[in-house]
């Protein structure tokens, strides 16, 4: 049970910086500038960086010490547990190079911590119980450097340290490539939409005599002129037509109040990426039913503009799942693909209008529902709109798989990572169980 592994302090084996007090007056545009890491790019478990602040090039020496490099632990200080779960990261070779700033912590192992194994202590559930038992404030909840560092717990050798940030570090790692692998895969079936529904490329290369760069079975379905429509011009013979006449806006779905069903909260949105981390059981009260196929648009800030959008595959054949009221649930109708309305949802001129037709109060805005129907989208030839379905739709199949082994191995991790921590269970014992999963 760990019993022999040294009580540690985490003040007494980390190297701790918190960052350096910045002025907004100092941000830059320029995107060869170096990030600042702030609290709001730390989410749970990893960094992300919409809408990143930037440093100026020619004032980096001032803030040299506070570089970070690759391995290093992040955690927010201000607001450090969300309902999503602790805000801390390692960072990755794709977050530099970027600069630490005020009121978030860097750590570093040292005095026989390694920096790997420091990762999965802070990311521990009893670290996690110690932020939340000893942070104060209520309007802004926050833990001082003196707080993080108090921190106690039990410390392996160092070869032990490296054999758990090893087994955590592979599934980690999987999970990782998975992510990447679904990014590549999102990435080519939008591009697609765009090329096909937005730019018109296909029509437009034939219009000008060019080859469309597609089978000529798939390059027979285009015309290859345009017409006038209210969009302007668009490929003759497509109609351009109201958002509803081709996608169902919040269609109705059946669950019976007190129904235990998957439930999908606004934190467990994706920003990126099609498929949420966490989906739990709960008894459905109030809020959007859906089902495989749907997707999922939050309609209220700053979510919207924060990009949490979600195409609906992880639920079983025929069952109903549900989730918040600030949900607009889509469904194409008739030969649209399912997936169409998604890559629809992540376009930039459907977000920018979207963003346009928020009404309400300051910090409370939304999307009415209705509004969605004065949205005008070129509505493609049957043929187009299936043959995009064809193309698309194994992609999407893949991606959706490896989400469900990324979901299976997070579970596996998260099982692991206190039973290692605390000594529960050893390394070998842990070696043998993934092994067997």
């Amino acid at each position: 049970m760990g019993g022999e592994w040294a009580a540690a302090k985490l003040g007494d084996v980390v190297d701790f910086l918190t960052g350096f007090p910045f002025k907004s007056d100092r941000y830059v545009e320029d995107e060869r500038a170096p990030r600042l890491l702030r609290g709001d790019n730390v989410a749970q478990g990893k960094l992300r960086w919409d809408g990143a602040k930037r440093w100026p090039k020619d004032a980096v020496n001032d803030v040299a010490a506070y570089w970070l490099r690759e391995g290093d632990v992040i955690l927010a200080m201000d607001r450090p547990w969300i309902d999503a779960g602790l805000k801390y990261a390692s960072v990755q070779n794709t977050d530099t190079p970027s600069l630490l700033v005020q009121r978030v912590a860097r750590l570093r192992g040292k005095n026989g911590l390694d920096t790997r194994f420091l990762k999965y202590v802070v990311g521990s559930n009893a670290f996690t119980d110690h932020v939340l038992a000893v942070q104060t404030g209520t309007a802004v909840p926050h833990i001082s450097g003196e707080q993080i560092k108090s921190f106690e717990f039990r410390l392996p050798p160092l070869t032990e340290q490296r054999a758990i940030a090893h087994i955590l570090g592979t599934l980690d790692d999987k999970i990782e490539l998975n992510r990447r692998m679904n990014e590549t895969l999102e990435a080519m079936a939008r591009a697609l939409f765009k090329s096909w529904f937005v730019d018109f490329a296909p029509v437009r290369a034939k219009a000008e005599g060019r080859d469309p760069d597609l089978p000529k079975h798939i390059a027979d379905l285009f015309p290859d002129s345009f017409g006038d429509s209210e969009l302007g011009k668009i490929p003759k013979g497509w109609r351009a037509v109201p958002l509803p006449n081709v996608i169902a806006v919040n269609p109705a779905r059946t669950l019976r109040e007190g129904q235990v069903a998957p439930y999908l909260e606004m934190a467990n949105m994706p920003t990126r990426g099609h498929s949420p981390n966490t989906v739990v059981d709960r008894p459905f009260g109030s809020g959007m039913r859906f089902m495989n196929g749907d997707t999922l648009l939050a309609r209220i800030t700053p979510c919207l503009e924060n990009g949490k959008t979600a195409f609906v595959d992880f639920l079983d054949d025929g069952q109903i799942g549900w989730g918040s009221t600030e949900y607009i649930v889509l469904r194409p109708k008739k030969q649209f693909p399912p997936e169409y309305a998604y890559c629809m949802a992540r376009d930039d001129s459907f977000r920018e209008f979207a963003i346009q037709s928020m009404t309400g109060s300051s910090g409370r805005q939304r999307v009415p529902p209705e509004s969605l129907g004065h949205y005008i989208v070129a509505s493609p030839s049957d043929h187009v709109a299936e043959a995009y379905g064809r193309l698309v739709r194994p992609m999407f199949a893949r991606a959706s798989a490896a989400s469900q082994e990324s979901r299976t191995l997070t579970a596996l991790r998260d099982t692991l990572l206190p039973k290692l921590i605390s000594g529960e269970i050893r390394v070998k014992d842990a070696e043998r169980f993934v092994k067997e999963k």
